[in-house]
C-alpha cells in the first residue's frame, strides 16, 4: 500500500476549487445565500458567480469535454492511479492538478503534464499557480488536452465501485451487536496502550496499514451541526488504538470536549480531498463556527506539510476482506473429541477469515469447530492420507450436492524441512505447550514422526493408552521447545502427573527414563521483529471455547512467545501463544468484521467462577474436562457449574518467516 500522502498546499488548494466548482453550478441563489452565512461555500469560503462562470470558459469548452457533474475527479498528488481491473497507467500533475494518461506525462519522474508545469514548479510558482485556480482560470492547455472522454467512462466505473464498497461496509458496520463495552472508553479510562495492525499480518491491512499515525487528518462527518443533511469536517487522530483512531475536530486546538472514537477502516473515514471529490460540503463545527472569520485560510495553513490516508484506502480495506475461503468447501480437521486424528469438515460460514466448520456426519449441524483460515488445524483433504496421520472415515460415501474440496494452495504452507540427515525421533524428550491446557508448557515426547516434518507429540503423565490424545505439531512450530526452555526463560514448566521428584530436574528425569533430549538445533530459532509489548491491549480468541473472541493483554513476552490474559479472567485461564498466531487481533477487529467481541468479565462473576472452577477442577483425561469462559449473555443468566465439554482448538503454531538468533534468556 502505499504511504500516507504529503497534502501540499497546491493539491488542498485545488481540491477546494473543485468543491466550489461543482456545487455553484447546482445551487440556487438562495441557497448560496444560506450556505454563505457560515462564513464558507461547502465548508470552506463564500466566492462571487464570477468564479464559476470563469471556470468553464469558452478556452475549456472548446479544449476538453466537459464530465458529468455528479463525476469525481480523481486527483492524487502525482501518484499512479489504479483502476479496479488492476491496470495502471494514470497520474495527476503536481504543479496543475490535472488526471491524465501517466505515459504522455512528462519526464522519466512522470510528476507532470507538460514542461511548463515542471519548470513551474521548480521555479517557485507554485503558489501563483493556486491562486490562479483559486480565480477560477483553467489550467494550462496542454495539460487539459490530456483529459479524453475514455477517463470519464474509467472515473465513472470507479464512482460506482467506491459506491459499492461503502454500502458493503455500512452492512457490516450494522450487523456488530451493541453490548455495551466500547474499546475507546476502556483505552482512555485506564491510558491503555493496543498492539498496532502492523503487528497482525493475517489480519485486514496489516500488512499495508503504511504510516497511519498520531497526527494524520481524515474528512468525517460533523456531528456538531444543525443542518439537516449530512456534512463533513476534517479531524486529525489524537491517539490510535488498533483499528480505532481518537478524533478531534480540526479547530478545536487543546479542547477535547468533542473528541470522538473511530474505526479507521470504516465507512465515514475518508481521506483530505474526498469531500471535494465527491461533492460533499465541509462546515466546521457549530461550537466553533465563530472562532475564525476566513476558515479557507486557517484549513491551508493548518493541513499545509500534514498527512493523510492514501486516496485508495477505502478499496485496500475491501480488498484486504476478501477471503478465499467459501461456504460448502470441505477441509479436514482435527476432530476435537480426540485428538490424534482429523476429520472432515464443511465450511458453513466465514468471518473475518475465521471459519466455523460443521463436521460432515453432523445431521443437525451443531457440531462444529471455530478456527481461522490460517491455523494449522485445518488442511486439504487427503493431507493426512499424504503424511501418515490418523483420520476418521466418513460415514457419508459420497459427497453432498453443493460440497466441494478447498483447493489445497489456500491452506497456510509450512516451512520446508530437512529431515535426511540428524532429526527428531520417537522418544526423544522436548517442552511443549499443553493444547488442552494452554497456560502450561509441559514435559512431553516425541510418540511418531510423521512425513513432511510432523510430529505426534504426547504429554507425558497424562497419555491416554490408545494414544487417542496425541496432538500433531509440525517440526518448525513455535509451541515444541527443546529441553530447558522454560528453566533458561523463568517459565513455569508443569512435570508429568504424580512425578514425586519434585522440584523438577531435566537431567535426572532424562536418566530415569532412559531417554535423551531432541537436539536444541532442531527446533525453531526464528524470531521475527513482531511489534508486541508487555500491557499492549488486543482481542484474542479464547482457544478453549474457539468461537469466543475476547479483550486480552499481552503480560509477558519470551521472544515470540506471547502470554495472553484474558481481562477479568483469573492467571489460570492465560493462553501462551506465538506472535503471529491467526487467533490474535487488532483492537477494532471485531468491529469491522462484525464478530461479537466478549467484554472483561464482572467482578462478581469472576469470583463466583474462579471459586466453582476451583472446587470441581478434576483430572485432565482424553476428553478434556477444563475450564470453560461464558459468553457475556451466560454471564447474565447463570454461572455455569462444572458441566463437561470437549477440547475445541489446540495451541497455535503459525509458522514463522523472520530471523534471529535462539532463546537464550529471558526478555522482559
Amino acid at each position: 500500500m502505499e504511504n500516507t500522502k504529503d497534502l501540499a498546499f497546491d493539491t488542498f488548494c485545488k481540491l477546494l476549487l473543485h468543491t466550489f466548482i461543482s456545487q455553484t453550478e447546482h445551487t440556487s441563489r438562495a441557497e448560496r445565500k444560506r450556505r454563505d452565512s457560515f462564513g464558507m461555500f461547502d465548508g470552506y469560503d463564500s466566492c462571487s458567480e464570477d468564479t464559476s462562470s470563469s471556470s468553464s470558459s469558452e478556452e475549456s469548452e472548446e479544449e476538453v469535454a466537459p464530465l458529468p457533474s455528479s463525476l469525481p475527479i480523481i486527483k492524487n498528488n502525482g501518484q499512479v492511479y489504479t483502476y479496479p481491473d488492476g491496470k495502471s497507467g494514470m497520474a495527476t500533475c503536481e504543479m496543475c492538478g490535472m488526471v491524465g494518461v501517466r505515459d504522455a506525462f512528462y519526464s522519466k519522474t512522470k510528476r507532470f503534464c507538460s514542461v511548463s508545469c515542471s519548470r513551474s514548479y521548480s521555479s517557485n510558482s507554485k503558489k501563483a499557480s493556486i491562486l490562479a485556480r483559486l480565480q477560477g482560470k483553467p489550467p494550462t492547455k496542454k495539460a487539459k488536452v490530456l483529459q479524453k472522454q475514455p477517463l470519464v467512462a474509467k472515473l465513472a466505473a470507479y464512482a460506482q465501485y467506491q459506491a459499492t464498497l461503502q454500502n458493503q461496509a455500512k452492512t457490516k458496520a450494522a450487523a456488530v451487536p451493541v453490548e455495551g463495552f466500547s474499546w475507546g472508553n476502556y483505552i482512555n479510562s485506564n491510558s491503555f496502550t493496543a498492539a498496532p495492525v502492523t503487528c497482525f499480518k493475517h489480519a485486514p491491512m496489516g500488512t499495508c496499514w503504511g504510516d497511519i499515525s498520531e497526527g494524520v487528518r481524515v474528512e468525517v462527518p460533523n456531528t456538531d451541526c444543525s443542518l439537516p443533511t449530512k456534512v463533513f469536517w476534517i479531524a486529525g487522530i489524537v491517539k490510535l488504538a488498533g483499528y480505532n483512531a481518537l478524533l478531534r475536530y480540526e479547530g478545536f486546538e487543546n479542547d477535547s470536549s468533542l473528541d470522538f472514537w473511530c474505526n479507521v477502516c470504516g465507512s465515514d473515514i475518508h481521506p483530505v480531498g474526498w469531500c471535494a471529490t465527491s461533492g460533499k460540503p465541509l462546515v466546521p463545527p457549530r461550537t466553533i463556527q465563530h472562532k475564525y472569520t476566513n476558515w479557507k485560510a486557517f484549513l491551508v495553513k493548518r493541513l499545509t506539510g500534514a498527512k493523510t490516508l492514501p486516496p485508495d484506502f477505502s478499496q485496500k480495506v475491501s480488498e484486504s476482506m476478501q477471503y478465499p475461503f467459501k461456504t460448502s468447501m470441505r477441509v479436514e480437521v482435527v476432530d476435537k473429541t480426540h485428538l490424534c486424528r482429523t476429520r472432515v469438515a464443511v465450511v458453513e460460514s466465514v468471518i473475518g477469515g475465521r471459519l466455523r466448520l460443521v463436521y460432515e456426519e453432523s445431521e443437525d449441524k451443531t457440531d462444529d469447530f471455530w478456527c481461522h483460515m490460517y491455523s494449522p488445524l485445518i488442511h486439504h483433504i487427503g493431507w493426512s492420507r499424504s503424511i501418515g496421520h490418523r483420520f476418521k472415515r466418513s460415514d457419508i460415501t459420497k459427497k453432498q450436492d453443493g460440497h466441494f474440496d478447498a483447493p489445497s494452495h489456500l491452506f497456510m504452507k509450512v516451512k520446508e524441512v530437512d529431515a535426511a540427515g540428524e532429526w527428531f525421533k520417537e522418544g526423544m524428550k522436548l517442552e511443549a505447550i499443553d493444547p488442552l491446557n494452554l497456560s502450561a508448557i509441559c514435559v512431553a515426547t516425541i510418540r511418531k514422526v510423521l512425513a513432511d516434518g510432523y510430529l505426534m507429540i504426547g504429554i507425558d503423565g497424562s497419555e491416554a493408552a490408545d494414544g487417542s490424545d496425541w496432538f500433531c505439531y509440525h517440526a518448525t512450530s513455535p509451541s515444541i521447545f527443546p529441553v530447558g526452555f522454560c528453566e533458561i526463560n523463568m517459565i513455569e514448566l508443569t512435570p508429568p502427573r504424580g512425578y514425586a521428584k519434585l522440584p523438577f530436574k531435566w537431567f535426572d528425569y532424562l536418566r530415569e527414563t532412559d531417554s535423551i533430549a531432541a537436539p536444541v538445533k532442531l527446533f525453531n530459532k526464528e524470531v521475527p521483529n513482531h511489534g508486541f509489548h508487555v500491557g499492549m491491549k488486543l482481542e484474542a480468541v479464547d482457544l478453549m471455547e474457539p468461537r469466543l473472541v475476547c479483550v486480552a493483554t499481552v503480560t509477558r513476552i519470551i521472544h515470540r512467545l506471547l502470554r495472553i490474559h484474558f481481562d477479568g479472567w483469573e492467571d489460570e485461564y492465560d493462553q501462551w501463544v506465538d506472535c503471529e498466531s491467526p487467533d490474535l487481533y487488532p483492537v477494532g477487529w471485531c468491529q469491522l468484521t462484525g464478530y461479537q467481541l466478549q467484554p472483561p468479565a464482572p467482578q462478581s462473576s469472576r469470583d463466583s467462577q474462579s471459586s466453582s472452577s476451583k472446587q470441581k477442577k478434576k483430572a485432565k483425561s482424553q476428553q478434556y474436562k477444563g475450564h470453560k469462559k461464558m459468553t457475556s449473555l451466560q454471564l447474565k443468566e447463570e454461572l455455569l457449574d462444572g458441566e463437561e465439554y470437549s477440547f475445541l482448538q489446540g495451541a497455535s503454531d503459525q509458522e514463522s518467516n523472520g530471523s534471529a538468533s535462539y532463546y537464550i534468556k529471558q526478555e522482559p
